[in-house]
């Protein structure tokens, strides 16, 4: 399957969903069943789950597994800033920071994530985890650098 064919799988999700089945990130967080809140360029409000398979002993968000989180939504909220009809960049995390504040603990949380800068090729994005009374669970930054198809593909 090409590539192309592989993220039509998953893109064009219905109203109110961010994602279908078969990213392979997207498939392991279950972010096909996530609820998207708000998008608007620049920024999105998901309402998400916490899988069994990414907790802790504690029944908490494993840490090692927030980044993948974090990952993921930055990556989406640099494509909602962009208009449909445009040609794809591939996008590539070159940096991030995440701070840790309250456990994340379910069963359900938000994540809100906003582009904070767009400078040609570098994207700058603020992730945070909120419970559902909107207290502040975990704090991302993120650095995406936007890759010309050809060249992250290793073509002329």
């Amino acid at each position: 399957m090409s590539i192309e064919e592989q993220v039509r799988r998953w893109q064009n999700a219905p109203p109110g969903r961010l994602v279908n089945r078969g990213h392979q990130a997207g498939d392991f967080l279950e972010a096909y069943d996530w609820s998207l809140q708000e998008r608007k360029p620049g920024y999105l409000k998901i309402e998400a789950h916490l899988p069994d398979h990414v907790k802790n002993p504690r029944g908490q968000l494993f840490g090692g597994f927030t980044p993948t989180y974090v990952d993921f939504v930055a990556l989406f909220t640099v494509r909602s800033a962009e208009p449909e009809d445009t040609p794809r960049d591939w996008l590539a995390t070159t940096n991030m920071r995440i701070d840790y504040l309250e456990p994340v603990v379910g069963p359900l949380f938000l994540m809100e994530s906003t582009l904070i800068k767009g400078r040609k090729r570098m994207c700058f994005i603020e992730t945070r985890f909120l419970d559902l009374d909107s207290n502040i669970l975990v704090f991302a930054l993120t650095t995406i650098r936007k890759m010309p198809r050809a060249s992250a593909q290793g073509d002329a």
